[in-house]
């Protein structure tokens, strides 16, 4: 609008010049045009101007512009800005220009295709819908192209557009009268079409217009009229391959209630089956598109019909081979992958006790397609044995290839299950001692020929390390030996022999004679340089030390002259991993050494600590420093004795030499987040770790926590100040009642500090703060409900949760709901604290609770609803709709007067009388019938709210008086 309030003009002129300058202007000229663009296609200048600009522009450009505005306008705008009697009008001019653009461009055809179709879905006077539009498009080849067009993008839009202004009545009969009405017809269209000519019978409109009506037309009319011949006629082409396959994959897919489509099904397989030859065709062609095309199609029918290849192995035993044909004649690993969720749901049913007879039959089945992927695994070959890069330093094309390998191994797993898991190690020990004989000899200590034929059976091995059973002693046994022996000199077999045993830790702690060997071989791998051998034996060495700990405990001092020499060469994850490893072996000796232990392990850490404070001056040597802290956190995390609650702690005693340390680092890089969350982190863990043991340092710790919030602003210190507030609640054992009225004092000079700052800053700028408070109140709810709900600070944290909700960022929303569902709770007689934890005190917070709501109801009905309508996360709908239901139940009339409120505040023209109408009087009537009836308002809520997001986007000027208001806080 114009700034004096007068509709803006937009010539057709001055909006084409607007889309030269987004082609090809200057930057600032771009940011101005975009906001006279933008402007323009909200205004009701906009229906004549694009009209007009499709009546008479000459430029492609131009006339996709004006044809997707058009569309734009009828999905978002007709109800408010065209008079329902000029619907016919509107009509007519589209139809007029699907003339026009009959022979093209194809892009504005369809796009005005789209527009005719969204029209006919809200016209909902308009009854003859497809005879009006065959007829006035005429019967001539290029209006042909044009009713494909519209027949392909009806069902699509009425089945899958979300912004319609209908209700789920309307819509539902608006459905039933174009979809469903017409479905005999369309196909009749169809039928008259494919036999018109030769080039209609393999026109790939036509086949997409079959995929898009097999929604609603029941299979088995295509798969017995002759428009299934036409599919499998374009099958053979080469213009409509492509098509006819998507189609004919929509058509399995159809089929896939299998019990219900078994005549269709009887018709359907032997015509596939005629298409096999094709398979071997398309790939000694080297065809890659048709060779996808035609896997997918039996992909399809494989995965609509695994469950009667479990039924009748021996009758659809073709469509498996088809398969199976297509996975071995895959020599660029390009269809493979559609093969897998096939495999995957057969094996599904032949792993049932119902199906051991299809097993047996189908058991060689799975040994050729292990055979296929171990071959399918192998990098590329290379004429130079050292070559280090098979890809040609497409990095791309190598990830692809890793991610592949990883899913083949999902498939790998499946066979497994089927066949057994000796059988697939049986195969991978055959293909390993198959190298060793054909090539152990060549190798030497610089070149291992053919390397990739043993890597893959390696990597086979660790895809299938999950399966195998701890006990198992038929095979590993055998294979382990020549796995110590694998050449070190290639690095991609050094890598895949220690990730295997990695792999396999859990089966080595159950046959401990094979441990030394194969931890040798990790730990002499940290003595490379390759990063990759260096990440790849770090996570084994946690494995092993995590699953072999007791094993490892004797080795503890050893360990840590390893830890320290080789710390400082490993990347930062890596040196993770082996922290995490030490300190789980460090967590399993005795108590008493535990002191000395820490120290002999974490003082050469904490010395580096202080090196890396006093050198950190930019981001990267701070962000260094932060990942240093995180080291001492494992042994936070994993070093806990078991020490009696009236003994001092051990590992507290080592830790409380450490605080002041982390206390100044943390005071020194107090504005550095990072760093502000690595601390937090640390001490959070020692809390939760060492749980009442850690009272002595209690009262430094809460000091630093609040000191730390109030500086810096950042969620982390309420994180950790939640750790604190739980393990020193009521409720707890060992805890003296001083110290916990101490943390409540302590939490609430937290919480105002995190209201003072909500009151000055957007919720927008403090979604983490706002997250981490929230989810701090969960638990002062739950811990110290006798406390806070009586608190002056009660009424203050519920306006901010109101406040919260206007976010559109999934966590602090979600936290915000949480607690406000938890406070409601206490407003009823299911508090989320235990009755017997209230004692007398809970009909006095039920009467604060109550009164709160009394007061904030009607903002917090505003704003959930707001939420679920425009701004709401889709993963919050659910808790919002929760909070409703409460509200329901526990203040009935005024909830339902509430809602009514907020209904009327929504923009005009967005809800009719009827509709709202509607919703009240069955929220009154649910209102006056049981608890069941009532529990059903959610339901009535969820409904009508999912219609409105459905229908309509968030206003483009604003949620007017829907919009949130900024909390303030005075304390």
């Amino acid at each position: 609008m114009a700034s004096n309030g007068v509709e803006e003009t937009f010539a057709v002129d001055n909006v084409l010049e607007a889309m030269k300058v987004m082609r090809s202007g200057a930057n600032e000229n771009k940011k101005q045009a975009a906001d006279y663009l933008s402007r323009f296609q909200k205004s009701k200048a906009a229906w004549t101007t694009t009209i007009s600009i499709l009546q008479s522009s000459t430029e492609a450009e131009a006339q996709l512009f004006a044809a997707t505005t058009l569309k734009g306008k009828i999905t978002y705008d007709l109800a408010t800005q065209v008079p329902e009697g000029d619907h016919p009008a509107l009509r007519g001019q589209i139809l007029l220009l699907l003339k026009k653009y009959a022979p093209g461009p194809k892009p504005v055809r369809v796009q005005l295709c789209v527009c005719l179709a969204i029209l006919a879905i809200q016209m909902q006077s308009w009854k003859d819908v497809l005879s009006t539009v065959v007829s006035t498009l005429g019967n001539d080849v290029t209006s042909h192209a044009c009713i494909l067009d519209f027949l392909r993008v009806l069902p699509e839009e009425v089945t899958e557009g979300r912004k319609i202004t209908l209700s789920e009545e309307e819509l539902t009969q608006r459905t039933s009268e174009l979809l469903g009405d017409n479905a005999q017809q369309v196909v009749e269209l169809l039928i008259v079409y494919a036999q018109s000519s030769p080039a209609a019978a393999t026109n790939p409109q036509l086949f997409d217009c079959i995929s898009s009506w097999l929604r609603e037309v029941p299979v088995g009319v295509v798969v017995n009229s002759t428009l299934m011949a036409a599919v499998l006629h374009g099958m053979t082409n080469d213009n409509s391959l492509l098509a006819a396959a998507d189609c004919l994959t929509v058509i399995c897919r159809e089929t896939k209630e299998v019990d219900d489509n078994r005549d269709t099904i009887a018709l359907l397989l032997p015509k596939l089956l005629e298409l096999r030859p094709r398979i071997q065709a398309l790939a000694d062609e080297g065809d890659t598109e048709g060779f996808k095309a035609i896997t997918r199609v039996f992909a399809e029918a494989g995965e609509s019909w695994a469950l009667l290849v479990a039924r009748d192995p021996q009758h659809f035993r073709p469509i498996v081979d088809c398969l199976l044909e297509c996975c071995a004649r895959d020599k660029d690993k390009d269809v493979l992958h559609y093969t897998f969720n096939f495999w995957y749901e057969l094996k599904q049913y032949l792993t049932l006790e119902h199906y051991i007879e299809a097993r047996v039959q189908l058991v060689d089945v799975f040994a050729q397609l292990v055979d296929i992927l171990l071959k399918q695994l192998e990098y590329p070959e290379s004429d130079d044995p050292n070559d280090v890069d098979l890809f040609d330093g497409d990095r791309e094309a190598e990830e692809k290839f890793r991610e592949f390998r990883h899913h083949m191994g999902d498939t790998l797993k499946d066979s497994c299950e089927v066949m057994g898991v000796s059988a697939c190690l049986t195969k991978v020990h055959d293909a390993i001692k198959l190298w060793q004989e054909k090539f152990g000899g060549l190798a030497t200590p610089t070149s291992v020929p053919h390397w990739q034929s043993l890597e893959a059976p390696l990597f086979a091995m660790r895809a299938m390390g999950r399966m195998v059973d701890n006990a198992d002693s038929s095979v590993l046994p055998q294979i382990f030996p020549l796995l110590v022996q694998i050449p070190v000199s290639n690095e991609k077999l050094r890598f895949a022999a220690i990730m295997v045993f990695g792999r396999y830790t859990e089966w080595t702690a159950a046959h401990p004679e094979f441990l030394e060997p194969q931890f040798q071989y990790i730990v002499s791998s940290f003595q490379t340089d390759s990063q990759e051998i260096l990440r790849a034996a770090a996570q084994s060495f946690k494995y092993f030390c995590t699953d072999c700990k007791t094993l490892l405990s004797e080795q503890v001092i050893q360990l840590q002259a390893f830890y320290d020499g080789i710390l400082d060469k490993l990347p930062m994850p890596s040196k993770e991993e082996v922290t995490e490893g030490v300190a789980v072996v460090l967590g399993v000796q005795n108590p008493k050494e535990i002191y000395s232990l820490l120290k002999l392990y974490c003082d050469p850490l904490i010395n580096r600590l202080m090196v890396k404070a006093n050198q950190a001056t930019d981001e990267k040597s701070k962000v260094d420093l932060a990942d240093h802290i995180n080291l001492l956190t494992n042994f936070a995390q994993y070093v806990v004795p078991y020490i009696p609650s009236d003994q001092e702690n051990p590992a507290v005693k080592y830790w409380q030499e450490v605080f002041p340390i982390l206390s100044t680092i943390l005071d020194n890089f107090i504005t550095f987040i990072p760093i502000c969350e690595r601390v937090c982190r640390c001490w959070r863990n020692m809390v939760i770790s060492y749980r009442t043991a850690i009272t002595p340092l209690l009262g430094p710790l809460a000091n630093k926590l609040a000191e730390g919030f109030a500086a810096s602003k950042q969620g982390c210190f309420l994180w950790a100040t939640s750790a604190v507030l739980r393990e020193f609640s009521e409720d707890r054992e060992h805890v003296e009642e001083g110290i916990t009225d101490n943390i409540y004092v302590f939490f609430e000079a937290q919480a105002t500090n995190v209201l003072r700052t909500m009151s000055d800053i957007k919720p927008i700028d403090l979604p983490d703060v706002i997250e981490d408070f929230y989810r701090l109140l969960i638990d002062a709810l739950l811990y110290y409900p006798t406390k806070l709900i009586p608190s002056p600070l009660f009424t203050p944290i519920f306006q901010a949760a109101i406040s919260a909700l206007s976010l559109e960022k999934q966590e602090p929303v979600s936290a915000a709901l949480h607690y406000i569902r938890d406070l409601l709770t206490y407003g009823g007689p299911n508090p989320a604290a235990s009755g017997d934890a209230l004692g007398t005190a809970g009909p006095q917070l039920r009467q604060i609770v109550k009164q709160l709501l009394l007061e904030q109801g009607g903002a917090l009905i505003k704003q959930t609803m707001a939420g679920m309508m425009f701004t709401f996360p889709s993963d919050c709908f659910a808790d919002g709709s929760g909070v409703l239901l409460y509200m329901f139940q526990l203040l009935p009339r005024e909830t339902a007067a509430w809602v009514e409120s907020t209904i009327q505040m929504l923009p005009p023209g967005t809800v009719t009388p009827l509709e709202a109408n509607r919703l009240l009087s069955k929220i009154r009537e649910k209102l006056s019938g049981s608890d069941s009836d009532r529990r059903q308002i959610r339901i009535l809520m969820q409904d009508f709210t999912n219609t409105y997001r459905r229908r309509y986007v968030a206003p483009r000027d604003g949620l007017g008086q829907l919009e949130a208001t900024q909390f303030h806080f005075s304390g």
